[in-house]
């Protein structure tokens, strides 16, 4: 295992951000809309997944996007660029200031990973059971979770969030991935439709994410 990329940035040196960002990803819709919710001027580089470029092998080790460029700096992972974007751009803040608050926005992050955005890729997988089942464990989560997304305006905070950035794309591919929610989700529906009217989310949206509903 070598991480000397991490410490040498193997790329030349570049005036504006650049965004290898697949357009029907969930994780690079994810940095997306932190982009447009904090108006970051950033080159978006569409990858095709099946044909990748060969320069992005070059830049990030195993191969992935999203993969942010900022000059010499190359970042991959989902999280660790949309928490580089706040911290680089810091307003709108997208975490609490103080580290009580950024803990649990952080823990809030990780179980939304975990307990449905981990259910994605079965969802989408060739073994239909399993799909099922995954996308049964989907729905259910998220009707227990109903009261949660009643509490405030945003996701367990007052103020727009990276959580409400995680939380919206996987929302907005529900049908995509066969999920109708039902009335005692109501509050679940009403708290996607404020995040899906935000400007920022709407300028985030690709085509190919425009036809998933």
């Amino acid at each position: 295992m070598n991480f000397g990329d991490i410490v040498t940035a193997p790329v030349t040196r570049r005036s504006v951000m650049t965004l290898y960002s697949d357009p029907s990803s969930i994780f690079s819709h994810r940095v997306r809309i932190v982009l447009f919710e904090k108006d970051i001027s950033v080159e978006i580089e569409d990858v095709d997944p099946d044909n990748k470029p060969a320069d992005l092998l070059h830049l990030n080790p195993y191969n992935t996007v999203p993969t942010l460029v900022d000059r010499d700096l190359v970042l991959y992972d989902s999280r660790v660029v949309s928490e580089y974007l706040d911290e680089r751009f810091p307003h709108p803040p997208l975490m609490p200031v103080d580290p009580v608050s950024r803990a649990r926005s952080r823990l809030a992050l990780y179980r939304i990973e975990k307990d449905w955005y981990d259910l994605l890729p079965v969802i989408e997988g060739a073994d239909a059971e399993q799909a099922d089942k995954a996308r049964q464990a989907l729905l259910d989560s998220l009707v227990e979770s109903a009261e949660v997304f009643a509490l405030k305006e945003f996701f367990l905070s007052d103020e727009y969030s990276l959580v409400d950035a995680t939380v919206a794309p996987m929302l907005w591919r529900l049908a995509h991935y066969g999920v109708e929610l039902p009335a005692s989700a109501s509050a679940v529906t009403k708290y996607a439709k404020r995040m899906f009217d935000r400007e920022g989310f709407q300028m985030s949206l690709t085509e190919s994410e425009r036809e998933m509903r």
